[in-house]
């Protein structure tokens, strides 16, 4: 059985007053190696209970990940780029998860030092890493 199915026969049992033990154990009964958990079940009572009897998945926007506000996060990055993720939610009406996602996925940046950084450094960087800056000697 899918997700669906089983969650129109918690609602069957959150109707028949069941409580969510009674409702485990029949569903372990019947379906002793695809039952869902007690968890999943309390979950599912509680929402019930919130008068939310839809068993259906929610729908997620899928356009929070689009090139116009990649751009725009990377724009925003560039100009400042000690911005916290919280602040470029809010400007962009996304949330911080999808904003922190769009950062690392999709622009490679990390955040170094309270600051931006893209994870590769450029070659001339790279070099002055290895140059000893009193010196002026290659390290080995």
């Amino acid at each position: 059985m899918n997700k669906k199915e089983f969650r129109v026969l918690i609602k069957y049992c959150f109707l028949k007053r069941k409580n969510t033990v009674e409702a485990k154990t029949w569903l372990d009964f019947e379906f002793r190696d695809t039952a869902p958990g007690k968890s999943t079940i309390k979950d599912w009572y509680a929402k019930f209970r919130r008068s939310e009897m839809s068993t259906g998945d929610v729908e997620r926007p899928t356009e929070v990940v689009s090139d116009e506000n990649i751009l725009k996060i990377h724009k925003m990055i560039l100009s400042d780029r000690k911005l916290k993720l919280n602040e470029i939610a809010d400007t962009l009406q996304i949330s911080t998860e999808r904003v922190h996602h769009i950062i690392h996925e999709y622009l490679g940046m990390r955040k170094l030092c309270a600051k931006r950084v893209p994870c590769e450094l450029p070659f001339d960087q790279k070099h002055r890493r290895v140059v000893s800056p009193l010196k002026g000697i290659m390290l080995n």
